[in-house]
């Protein structure tokens, strides 16, 4: 007998989860959709492996003994510093890098895949999850931003979420590094302390103002008072600087810029008077007043520029401010992104998990790496990107019913009344005739008796159960119990009358009727499902 002291604990890993079948075949339901959507494009599928050069990764370059902070890296036989791929970018520009001469300019691809963070796991954060990224490189022009802006709000919709229950958000990474210029944080000296401070930014969609600043100063405790939990530290930014910072962030995003009706292009009419007011939103007028604070400030105009096109390719496009909205808060906290920014953002009220109420905010977002590939080339090569957080948009779809995975049939289970070869092979034949028919269903393999195997079949969901014991094989016969029916019947109806006037529950019939009578059942309980019965 096993010493019990020595068996393994049976523990997942933090920051990882085991996915149901469920789960599975929501995620593939939804990617099935927005592949789609990506096709329409002319986007083209591409792969890469998960494991890549720890200095191609880009962000995260070996200046340490083991330079595994923020990826899981390992040596090979070679002492060459690998690491799990953190992003789906990375490994792009690397390919890309690698096939330059071969690939067609603009290269227009996508990919899906698992990504790693080696990063505290946290509600909702985790070490491993799936992304789906769409991206262009060599296109220089801020139209295949625009275009980026374009499909996400196409992906959105063809998922069945409705305009004004999201929004794709743009905003420009130049403009972002004239306001912190403006702030004092200029100069290559400064790049850590400008990257603590956009990634601070970014998560204001999960925290109050007052961590935010936190974040932005001396840095703040998890548990939300000195010593509790574990300590971020922050940006070291001053009072003033995170008032100045605010300031200018709020006048280049301004949300309320409206315009009169008669002014308002059919996009922004499509969208209709902002609530409480006759008057339309614009992005193009909420460009033009970015461009005066910019100048008033001294700041560079370059990147609000580039939005005021982008505004104009969207709007006339038929794009309205309701579908892609002009928003100087986006940030994304990646290190890598040069230009136009944007993130996609489901704006309506879902129950989460625990029936709770709440706004899911941010499931994907991308934007302009122009020096991504550049790095491998020594040249410029123009790229931008999306990127979709499969698991937390599936969650969010699930939650508003929209991925409904109930049209998956579970298989039909012929029970295993009797275990010598000859019987085997009845069943087995059985089950070979119901595949060939398209029927999903398995014979038993387990050891257990019929009450057992009835059970097991409930359990799986089965909707109907096949028996043949030695009666029934002596006058080449099957019983087929419609599990479904006979489920409702007994939860529902109370009298023996009641219970002879309902749909049979369980039918006998010759073997050579076992597919027929199965597929008539099937399609039962199918127009059942159809009625909501």
């Amino acid at each position: 007998m096993a010493d019990k002291s020595e068996k393994t604990k049976a523990r997942l890993p933090r920051g990882f989860a085991d996915r149901s079948a469920d789960d599975i075949r929501a995620v593939e339901k939804m990617m099935a959709t927005i592949r789609g959507v990506y096709e329409l494009y002319g986007f083209e599928p591409v792969e890469q492996p998960l494991i890549e050069y720890t200095d191609a990764l880009g962000k995260f370059l070996p200046d340490q003994d083991r330079p595994n902070e923020g990826v899981f890296s390992f040596q090979d036989d070679d002492d060459q510093w690998l690491s799990l791929r953190y992003d789906l970018t990375a490994p792009t520009a690397r390919f890309v890098a690698e096939n330059y001469e071969r690939l067609p300019k603009p290269y227009r691809s996508y990919r899906s895949g698992w990504v790693f963070r080696n990063e505290k796991p946290g509600p909702g954060r985790f070490r491993q999850f799936m992304q789906f990224d769409a991206d262009t490189v060599g296109a220089p022009s801020v139209a295949a931003d625009a275009e980026m802006a374009m499909m996400m709000a196409d992906v959105m919709e063809a998922l069945g979420i409705k305009r004004g229950d999201y929004v794709i958000r743009v905003n420009n990474r130049k403009v972002l590094d004239g306001v912190l210029e403006a702030i004092g944080l200029g100069g290559d000296e400064n790049a850590g302390r400008r990257l603590q401070v956009l990634r601070a930014i970014d998560k204001a969609d999960k925290f109050p103002r007052e961590e935010i600043d936190k974040l932005l100063g001396v840095g703040r405790w998890d548990g939300g008072k000195e010593g509790e939990g574990d300590f971020t530290k922050g940006a070291g930014l001053s009072a003033e600087q995170i008032d100045k910072l605010r300031a200018l962030m709020l006048q280049s995003g301004n949300a309320g810029v409206l315009i009169a009706k008669n002014e308002a292009s059919p996009a922004e009419l499509e969208a209709g008077p902002f609530p409480g007011s006759t008057n339309y939103y614009s992005n193009r007028q909420l460009c033009r007043d970015m461009i005066a604070a910019a100048e008033e400030n001294g700041m560079s105009v370059v990147g609000i520029n580039e939005l005021n096109e982008i505004a104009a390719l969207v709007d006339a496009a038929g794009y309205g401010p309701h579908r892609i909205r002009i928003d100087g808060s986006v940030v994304r906290g990646l290190e890598y992104y040069t230009g136009p920014v944007f993130e996609a953002e489901l704006l309506a009220e879902i129950p989460n998990e625990d029936g709770q109420i709440v706004r899911f905010g941010s499931v994907g977002g991308g934007g302009r790496y122009d020096g991504l590939v550049s790095r491998f080339r020594g040249e410029r090569v123009p790229a931008t990107g999306f990127s979709i957080g499969v698991s937390r948009l599936m969650t969010a779809l699930k939650n508003l019913g929209k991925l409904d995975t109930s049209d998956v049939i579970a298989p039909v289970v012929v029970l295993v009344m009797d275990k010598d070869t000859e019987s085997l092979g009845r069943y087995q034949k059985m089950v070979a005739e119901l595949r060939a028919a398209g029927i999903r269903s398995e014979m038993y393999l387990g050891g257990a008796g019929m009450k057992a195997q009835l059970k097991y079949a409930d359990r799986r969901g089965s909707p109907v159960a096949i028996i043949q014991g030695g009666d029934e094989r002596a006058r080449g016969e099957v019983q087929i119990k419609d599990l479904i029916e006979g489920a409702r019947m007994s939860a529902e109806i109370s009298d023996n009358a009641e219970w002879r006037a309902a749909r049979p529950a369980q039918v006998t019939v010759a073997e050579s009727e076992l597919v027929g009578e199965v597929k008539k059942i099937l399609a039962a309980q199918a127009e059942e499902r159809a009625r909501g019965k």
